[in-house]
């Protein structure tokens, strides 16, 4: 049986860290979660964790989730007294 190579797009959140660099979250892929300290490196753990969640899937026999190419992002205020 032949192997098929498909690449995959996953949004990626960075935000920055307080200690510094980036915090990465993958949305699709719950806890799918990684750091850098550049914007860069972040960018590459994130590769590498997207890599390491769908092995962990496909060695699991799961679904690997496919991100859908139409999504809405927004902001969403929310008044909170502090």
């Amino acid at each position: 049986m032949k192997k098929e190579t498909k690449i995959l797009k996953y949004t990626a959140i960075l935000e920055p860290a307080e200690e510094g660099g980036y915090v990465v979250t993958i949305p699709s892929l719950p806890g799918c979660v990684t750091q850098g300290e550049t914007f860069e490196e972040a960018k590459k753990m994130a590769k590498d964790a997207i890599k390491g969640y769908i092995s962990v899937l496909k060695a699991d026999k799961e679904t690997i989730p496919i991100e859908s190419e139409e999504h809405i992002e927004t902001k969403i205020l929310v008044p909170v007294t502090i």
